[in-house]
């Protein structure tokens, strides 16, 4: 049985060609032409995935975006987008989009990495039940995909909650920006160099640093990250 895929493109023809490739994987398909549309289905369906252009009539694809993840859902989204400057795919990514694809694109492309998300997520709710993390005051709900430091609330992006996760349970371990891809997007991430190190730099921000002053995340310099062993 597949999984729920919203798709929400203007584009008919692009609509045509995807639903026919993730029909092929036996997902089910619903579709909308506006952004209005889209994050009305969003909201009713509850899809699995949501596959989202950027540039839509009445509502972008930025918007859906931020109200989906200020309203809590957790459904993963993959951008489509013909912006390909930098900071118009960071500022997608720091929304909480799970992952985004610069049109044009191959649809087998798109199909794979569908497949990636979906089977990431399904990993992930099977790491649900194992409970908590911490580290200092670091303390992660796995369940709940919560993070306090302290007694305080810190707001993570989906994949800023991923990616510390990933530390969180390798203190003191150097992991690579290609450890951190392969981990936190599930494949082999074409992405640009510089989108760990912008999570990265938005997670110090949250979590700060410990009560010596030291910065929980440092930098390997010419290697990439490792969280500080207590």
């Amino acid at each position: 049985m597949g999984n729920s895929v919203l798709i929400v493109e203007d584009d008919p023809d692009i609509v045509t060609l995807v639903t026919l490739y993730l029909k092929r994987d036996g997902h089910k398909i619903m579709t909308a032409n506006n952004g209005s549309q889209g994050l009305r289905l969003a909201r009713e369906s509850k899809p699995d995935l949501i596959i989202l252009d950027l540039m839509l009539p009445r509502l972008d694809g930025m918007e859906i975006c931020r109200v989906l993840r200020d309203e809590g859902s957790r459904v993963p989204i993959i951008m489509l987008t013909a912006l390909v400057e930098e900071a118009n795919l960071l500022q997608g990514l720091d929304l909480g989009a799970d992952d985004y694809i610069p049109k044009p694109f191959s649809p087998k492309e798109l199909a794979a990495r569908v497949r990636a998300v979906l089977r990431r997520v399904s990993i992930e709710s099977k790491e649900q039940a194992q409970g908590k993390l911490e580290h200092g005051d670091i303390s992660i709900d796995l369940q709940n995909r919560t993070v306090n430091l302290g007694p305080n609330t810190v707001l993570l992006t989906p994949t800023e909650f991923r990616l510390l996760v990933m530390l969180v349970r390798k203190p003191g371990r150097v992991l690579t920006r290609e450890n951190i891809i392969d981990d936190v997007f599930g494949y082999d991430f074409d992405g640009f160099d510089r989108t760990v190190d912008v999570h990265v730099s938005n997670i110090r921000s949250k979590v700060g640093t410990d009560d010596s002053g030291n910065n929980y995340i440092q930098t390997v310099h010419g290697v990439g990250y490792k969280l500080r062993d207590e």
